[in-house]
């Protein structure tokens, strides 16, 4: 279990004991924070999800921020090291370190498939629409 003590625009907002807490942008809501209970988000979404991995308090939900805002997580943890993974990439932190996060000052283009939609996806992947009583 780790204790991560959030901050958001630098004003204190909570300290999430949980077994890890995902912070992901539209693309990223539909993956991992997806699997632990947050939300999806439409691409165009300006927004994050901050998703907690299994927290230990049943009052403690996944929520969504403008992705103008700034985040900084302090992590405090027994073994006095924890692990950072971003984009299947994962490094060893010590603990009390504090990462801040904000949204990159550049846009990236991004290659879609013809015809693709992402409505189209979510039904196709997610089975939405689909009646399985027959």
């Amino acid at each position: 279990m780790i204790s991560a003590r959030t901050t958001i625009n630098d004003e204190y907002f909570n300290t999430y004991q949980a077994d890890g807490l995902i912070i992901a942008t539209p693309t990223g809501s539909t993956a991992y924070a997806l699997s632990a209970g947050g939300p999806i988000l439409v691409p165009q979404a300006a927004n994050w999800v901050l998703a907690p991995v299994a927290p230990h308090s049943f009052t403690v939900r996944p929520l969504v921020v403008n992705d103008d805002v700034t985040i900084s997580l302090q992590v405090s943890c027994r073994t006095g090291k924890f692990l950072l993974s971003c984009d299947g990439r994962s490094i060893q932190m010590p603990a009390e370190q504090i990462l801040t996060l904000r949204k990159a000052p550049f846009k990236i283009m991004v290659v879609k498939g013809y015809n693709h939609t992402f409505s189209r996806t979510l039904r196709n992947k997610l089975m939405w629409g689909v009646d399985k009583r027959d």
